[in-house]
């Protein structure tokens, strides 16, 4: 193109030019080549520049892209000159790209209204750069370290490229140097990029994201699911700079998905101090514009608007339908003079008959709030959580309130990601929790305390009843702000002196409601000698350690137990305020008769969501109250642990470890007096009852003694928890779990629960379960059990000193209650509570078939029996074919009449149903008014927090739907269940066990025949030598100690002779545990 040929390569160049605009591209793209070409790049950009000037004029600048469909035209800055002080670019346009117009000349004024710091010395990406003008204005005007100009049609991309160079060379082709000697070759690249996904697949992280891309959906939908290639349709190809597709999110209603998708994918990429500026069409209105930034995390200003005429080649008719299908109304404008807004229909009917319609464009400067945590929130939703990206609100008008949620929400997201299930965690509260509490107390209040002082309880009520319980005083004094949730049976009493023996628990304890004021507790406490205190301090007291001293001397001298709350004066603050009881303790050990409780309720986002932990410096005691919030309660939440373990690690994140010197406490002197100490029948139910083995941290041991799932949590379980916490302002409607349990409960049961039959839900079925015991204590009844029953079950009745009656089962039914066994011990027992685990039975994993059940059922009703039916570990039937599920409708009708003391309660959980492995949920159904009026008289009872309950109905309602994600899980885990029991039962009988066989649930009970009567040498207990111990109920014990294995003795199964193991644990543990069962062969046979 030198010299003479330059005019015959200019016309040969048109004449190509004119066929078609598909033709001017392809002459286009071979410039471009030969642009990118060092030894052709300047005569091309001469050739270029010739080709301008030949049509100067406006006019033949129009008629040249009319003619020859390409067009060179100068873009004005004016005073937005770049470093050259130039006042224009030059740019290449053709019309299968998006021409520059007002939109993105408002958008480039946006631009200017940021500081220079903006962009100087940054990584920049502009979405959707059409011909590249903004991304080369920029580049320009501030010298970014790169600008990467983005955009999905792929014929835009050339022709950046192309303008890259005509504003990279001068006119005579020679390199334009900017004052650091480079050349905006060196700062821009164009990229064909389906928004951000360049960026992302090349790992490259933006310091700033700029974006002006179509925010109205294509009228034709099908057009837009067309393969986007540069042989496209000219049409195709610039409808993308108009409209867009639906993208997935809610935004889509507005025509924003696109932004909405924009705004994700430039989270993952951005640096967490980067910032993301948007063009945005005011047409959804303003606050929909901005929520769509700010319920994703990132604070929002608006440095520039103005209103643009609506351009005349976007139809508009897909909002006009959004307005017709919804409550919604975009908002337009008649012209640019008109201030009040009109709506889609309205602008739409307006210009069909010529008019002008206008709307607001705004320039939306966005930054996120908490950088970090949000990316780890979204990276967690790209990973198969997608469909619950709409519920996230991330928009808090308090910074408080997002300082507490968005960590929360990103340690959640990280849990779910990084595990397949949760892990065990001791009843007493997880490790983690407890130490996180005692390193705050250490960090902030100079208390010396470990995980091994602090015992994690549901809520602050609960810790005080199972304390109570435990204790079994004679009286109690209680301040009144904490006895409002105990037992009406306690408060009532007046019974203040010594109880004859022989008397059950509920008229054995009294309660004394007492004002919380320091010297009017301690005149009751010195008048009547209570064996046990639980009082606050009022507000003016709680500065200085007096009260509490004060208490704490009248208690130890009298032989007193107190239990000192606190909540009102304990704060989750980095500067929490002084604490009188806090200061006592920094310098003074808790004497062994005193115990703090505290309730934590003081977050900023949930009101109702409460955890209470209880410190005690007394051996004996922290064990006593590890084994009672087993029986009682099972154990707290685990999702709640993990919200306040993440308050109380941010709080202790950013301090130094070990800053100071560890603090040096004074014992007080002790007295002589005699304190309150346990029952002798408690202690015996503690010793005796085989609760979970205390672990260390970092421990090896293989648990199969827990009646829990430790299989991998399913997506739709992760998604339900996840959601829970996202969203924002749940409606009542979206946590009452009520219908869903009763669709579940008809359809699996059969069971009536028509609305007269009362619906209770609790955190677990164990609390519901202990509940129901007292009904039967209350009533003065006898709590019969078959023999082959869940240990714990048994062990929390006899804590609660019920009057209790084994049924005999037979090894060749096995171990299932039959019609004759049953008779035999109804009619020797007056008021008999009968308690049944079924369909399945824990532990044996038995199944009662419909007519077993019901002949059962009906030999209770002749007694005038009241039954609880324990369904809490059934939904997992993996060896029952032939056996037909339960339908009760139609035998409790009929038996509810027969007599007037017969009724059936059903107790159940969706551990099992749903396989939600570490989420607590339990419900119960009563069906007779006086036992729903005596459960409510046991108050206290801990309720699912609306998270929970929104987890639990999102589930009922999959299932409902028979949805293919959550049944095909729930099958392919009972598969996995039936393979593991068939592994187990071969294992141990090949080492000689004798199993029973299961047909479902996650526990199997084998018989150690082999090993009966044989010797073992083991560690003797000093450690010095060895000792030989003789194997018989002592078995579970020396596997333990042996090989870590831990299993549930006959003492727990109450069969004689049968242990319990459990197989619902990870592959690798239930691999160790097969290893440990043939490892213990060998030494026993050694």
């Amino acid at each position: 193109m030198a010299g003479a040929s330059v005019c015959e390569s200019m016309e040969e160049f048109l004449k190509q030019c004119e066929r078609s605009g598909d033709s001017a591209y392809c002459a286009l793209r071979s410039l471009l080549e030969r642009l990118e070409d060092p030894s052709t790049r300047t005569n091309v950009r001469i050739f270029l520049s010739d080709l301008q000037k030949r049509f100067a004029s406006e006019g033949a600048s129009q008629s040249c892209l009319q003619t020859y469909h390409i067009q060179i035209q100068d873009v004005y800055l004016d005073q937005y000159e770049g470093f050259q002080k130039r006042k224009k670019l030059k740019m290449m346009v053709i019309p299968s790209i998006f021409v520059p117009e007002d939109w993105s000349f408002t958008f480039y004024e946006g631009l200017n209204r940021h500081p220079d710091s903006t962009f100087t010395e940054k990584t920049v990406a502009e979405l959707g750069c059409g011909n590249g003008w903004i991304s080369i204005a920029v580049a320009e005007k501030w010298l970014p370290l790169k600008v990467y100009g983005l955009d999905i049609n792929p014929r835009a991309v050339k022709i950046s490229g192309i303008n890259l160079y005509l504003n990279a060379f001068d006119d005579d082709g020679q390199p334009i140097y900017d004052a650091e000697k480079k050349t905006l070759l060196d700062r821009v690249e164009f990229h064909e990029s389906d928004l951000l996904s360049y960026c992302r697949e090349n790992h490259i992280e933006l310091e700033r994201i700029i974006g002006c891309i179509p925010q109205i959906l294509n009228p034709n939908p099908d057009a837009m699911s067309k393969m986007i290639t540069e042989n496209a349709s000219e049409e195709f190809l610039h409808s993308l700079s108009n409209y867009c597709a639906l993208q997935g999110f809610v935004e889509d209603q507005f025509g924003l998905g696109l932004i909405a998708r924009a705004v994700e994918e430039g989270i993952s990429v951005i640096k967490p101090l980067g910032i993301m500026i948007f063009n945005m069409g005011g047409r959804p209105g303003q606050a929909v514009c901005k929520r769509l930034f700010e319920r994703r995390g990132l604070r929002v200003n608006k440095p520039w608007q103005t209103k643009v005429i609506q351009a005349a080649d976007t139809d508009i008719s897909a909002l006009v339908e959004i307005e017709k299908n919804s409550p919604h109304r975009f908002e337009f404008f008649m012209g640019l003079g008109g201030d009040q807004p009109i709506c889609a229909r309205t602008a739409w009917a307006y210009a069909q008959t010529g008019g002008h319609i206008s709307h607001a464009l705004s320039v939306y400067n966005c930054q996120l709030r908490q950088p970090n945590q949000v990316k780890k929130i979204f990276e967690f939703l790209r990973n198969g959580f997608k469909d619950i990206s709409s519920s996230l609100d991330l928009s808090f008008e308090d910074d408080s309130v997002a300082d507490e949620k968005i960590p929360f929400l990103a340690h959640l997201a990280n849990v779910l990601k990084d595990i397949s299930f949760f892990p065990y965690e001791s009843p007493a509260g997880s490790r983690r929790f407890r130490s996180l509490i005692a390193g705050f107390m250490r960090t902030y209040h100079h208390v010396p305390l470990t995980a091994d002082n602090v015992v994690i309880f549901p809520s602050r009520i609960v810790a005080i009843e199972s304390a109570l319980r435990m204790l079994s005083p004679r009286l109690a004094i209680v301040d009144e702000q904490l006895s409002r949730h105990l037992p009406r049976q306690w408060l009532t009493s007046l019974n203040i002196e010594r109880t004859k023996p022989g008397r059950n628990v509920e008229e054995q304890i009294t309660v004394i409601e007492a004002p919380r004021q320091s010297d009017l507790m301690v005149e009751l406490i010195k008048k009547l000698k209570p064996e046990v205190v639980i009082t606050g301090i009022a507000h003016f007291e709680s500065v200085t350690t007096s009260a509490f001293e004060l208490l704490l001397d009248i208690t130890k001298e009298i032989g007193c137990r107190l239990f000192l709350g606190m909540s009102e004066h304990f704060e989750l603050s980095s500067l929490p305020t002084s604490n009188g009881v806090l200061k006592y303790l920094a310098g003074t050990p808790l004497p062994s008769h005193a115990a703090i409780v505290c309730g934590l309720l003081k977050n900023k986002v949930y009101s109702d969501l409460e955890v209470a932990f209880v410190i005690t410096e007394e051996e004996t005691m922290f064990k006593a109250l590890c084994k009672t919030v087993e029986l009682l309660q099972g154990s707290t939440a685990i999702v709640s642990q993990y919200y306040y373990g993440c308050l109380f690690h941010e709080l202790l994140s950013f301090q130094l470890a070990d800053r100071r010197p560890p603090a040096q406490r004074n014992a007080k002197p002790t007295r002589t007096s005699k304190v309150n100490d346990f029952s002798s029948s408690t202690i015996s139910v503690l010793d005796q009852a085989e609760l979970a083995t205390d672990e260390r941290e970092k421990s090896t041991l293989v648990h199969m003694d827990i009646d829990q799932s430790f299989l991998p949590i399913i997506t739709p379980v992760k998604a339900a928890i996840f959601e829970s916490f996202a969203r924002q302002n749940i409606t009542e409607p979206e946590i009452d779990v009520a219908h869903g349990l009763r669709q579940l409960i008809s359809s699996n049961y059969g069971f009536p629960s028509a609305s007269s039959t009362e619906l209770i839900y609790a955190d677990c079925p164990v609390a519901l379960f202990c509940k129901w015991v007292l009904c039967c204590i209350h009533e003065g009844g006898t709590l019969c059990f078959p023999a082959g029953t869940n240990g714990n079950y048994v062990s929390a009745a006899k804590f609660l000193n019920a009057e209790i009656v084994n049924i005999p089962t037979l090894s060749e039914v096995g171990f299932k209650l039959t019609e004759e066994t049953l008779t035999d011990v109804l009619k020797t027992l007056n008021k008999p509570w009968i308690y049944i685990s079924g369909p399945i039975v824990n532990p044996t994993g038995m199944v009662y078939s419909n007519k077993e059940i019901n002949i059962l059922l009906s030999i209770c009703a002749k007694f005038g029996a009241r039954v609880i039916l324990d369904t809490s570990f059934s939904g997992v039937e993996f060896n029952s074919k032939g056996v037909d599920g339960w339908n009760l409708r139609a035998t409790l009708e009929k038996l509810s009449s027969t007599n007037p003391t017969f009724c059936v309660s059903l107790l159940g959980g969706l551990f099992f149903k749903m396989l939600t492995s570490g989420l607590k949920f339990g419900f119960l159904l009563i069906n007779q008014q006086s036992v729903v009026d005596t459960f409510h008289s046991f108050a206290g009872l801990s309720k699912p927090h609306s998270t929970i309950k929104y987890t639990v109905k999102k589930l009922l309602d999959l299932q409902e739907q028979k949805t293919g994600d959550l049944l095909n899980a729930i099958v392919e885990q009972t598969e996995l269940l039936g393979n593991r029991y068939k592994q187990l039962k071969q294992t141990l009988e090949s080492c000689g066990w004798d199993v029973l066989e299961a047909h479902g649930g996650v526990s199997i009970v084998p018989k150690p025949s082999a090993y009966l009567g044989k010797t073992i040498k083991s560690n003797n207990s000093s450690g010095t030598g060895t000792q030989e111990i003789t194997l018989d109920s002592n078995i579970g014990e020396v596997m333990l100690k042996s090989r870590g294995l831990c299993i549930n003795s006959a003492s727990w199964t109450g069969i004689p002779g049968y242990c319990r193991f459990t197989f619902g644990s990870t592959d690798s543990d239930f691999q160790r545990a097969l290893d440990c069962i043939t490892k213990f062969k060998s030494l026993v046979s050694n």
